[in-house]
């Protein structure tokens, strides 16, 4: 499962030292957790209400601890700095130039210059992880465990104490009981890892049971959160994906001809079920307006900007407007970091789908397309891509997806044999 990992090599064949399998596969656990820190350090400190009452203060202890753990444990298995290129990291370095020059105005307070801290703390630590981006699928399997794990604490909850998993306050939406998580997370998390175990399916990477074991309550988690973005990005992220395996993949092709046919059947059979998930009890104009996102957008953008301002933001916050949040990932990157963080963030994922294009058709792509199609479908109704946020996790999945492999350590050269001539050698021993 971490044969990817377990080579320990680094890019390019610079470094031509072995270590024992012992040390390589320690090194591939410790990358592991250090994935599962980033994952802890985004899942936020805001929430719906926990069973046993959580601090805002301790969580948030909790997840930038994580971020510093993550970042030292990555210099340890790290410490001759070797880093592969990577032009996903390179943006995202630049992205804090933005952000710092306008959070140092401290319009948004020196809470801003701390989310600039924690931003570059979590890019370095992307930038020693991209030693083992190798275009293996050892990261998205990192990340399928994690969220997984994430989920199950969600599960937990809503068998202890179903009344607060499924609060009136969220409408009757699942939420997290033991965690503060909102629907969208939860559906978002549940969405992601649907889709990849799909594709590791597809590419043969894993087993059907194993592949259900993840599928099912996922499923299950993801109807309960009634989150219609995650939905909607799970069925159109897995359709790119799948369909750019058609041509070479037979599994590919008998899935997608079932998946067109179950998605008729429900349409004719279920079309009142699905519409009154899908509208969630909502008045027409109430969905229209996507849940009153729409006055929230209206009115940053009709708020006066200085020149400086509209080029770099306000500077990092939380992601609100007014008291309200943007839920718009463009939006809340140009209140934030301005027109130059636009261009940023766009050309981040111009440049992974540019590359996952020109990609053959392969497992790896497969699913970094996934990642991509997903992430954008989601910036439009939810924030996060100009930030340290799970968005930028799957992104960074997507991009050790489509990294070159590592070239294999080079032989060392042959040390030609000196010709002795026969008289000069000594006598045969019969």
């Amino acid at each position: 499962m971490d044969a990817d990992l377990r080579h320990d090599r680094p890019a390019g064949g610079l470094d031509t030292d072995t270590a024992p399998a012992a040390t390589s596969t320690a090194t591939a656990r410790v990358v592991g957790i250090v994935w599962g820190l980033l994952i802890l350090n985004t899942l936020g400190s805001a929430g719906a209400k926990t069973i046993v009452p959580l601090p805002r203060s301790l969580i948030q202890m909790v997840t930038m601890g994580a971020l510093v753990a993550a970042f030292v444990l990555a210099l340890v298995v790290n410490l001759r700095l070797r880093i592969r290129p990577s032009a996903f990291v390179l943006l995202l370095t630049l992205l804090l130039v933005p952000s710092l020059i306008s959070s140092a105005n401290l319009n948004s307070g020196f809470g801003a210059l701390f989310r600039c801290g924690r931003l570059a703390l979590f890019v370095g630590t992307l930038w020693l992880l991209s030693r083992w981006w190798d275009g293996g699928t050892t990261f998205v399997r990192h990340h399928i465990r994690m969220y997984f794990a994430v989920l199950g604490s969600v599960a937990a909850g809503l068998l202890i104490s179903p009344g607060a998993a499924l609060p009136e306050l969220y409408g009757g939406r699942l939420v997290g009981a033991l965690w503060p998580l909102t629907p969208p997370q939860i559906g978002q998390y549940a969405a992601v890892i649907i889709g990849l175990t799909v594709l590791l399916v597809l590419g043969r990477r894993t087993d059907r049971v194993s592949a259900a074991v993840v599928i099912v309550p996922s499923l299950v988690l993801l109807a309960l959160t009634h989150t219609r973005t995650a939905t909607l990005g799970l069925i159109i992220g897995l359709t790119l994906a799948i369909g750019s395996l058609v041509l070479t993949s037979a599994a590919a092709r008998r899935f997608f001809t079932w998946a067109v046919l179950c998605a008729v059947v429900a349409a004719v059979g279920f079309a009142g079920a699905l519409r009154s998930w899908f509208l969630r009890g909502q008045s027409q104009e109430n969905f229209s307006n996507l849940t009153g996102r729409a006055k929230v957008w209206d009115a940053l953008l009709a708020a006066p900007r200085s020149t400086g301002e509209k080029l770099f933001g306000m500077g990092l916050g939380d992601k609100s407007f007014g008291g309200l949040p943007i839920d718009n990932s463009w939006l809340a990157v140009y209140h934030e970091q301005g027109l130059t963080g636009i261009a940023l963030v766009g050309s981040v994922i111009a440049v992974l789908g540019g590359v996952a294009l020109l990609r053959p058709p392969s497992l790896s792509r497969a699913c970094a397309i996934f990642l991509i199609s997903y992430c954008a479908i989601a910036s439009y109704t939810e924030a996060g891509l100009g930030d340290a946020s799970p968005y930028l996790l799957h992104l960074a999945v997507a991009a050790s997806l489509l990294a070159a492999p590592a070239d294999p350590p080079l032989p060392p050269p042959a040390v030609p044999r000196r010709h002795v001539p026969r008289w000069a050698r000594g006598p045969e021993v019969s």
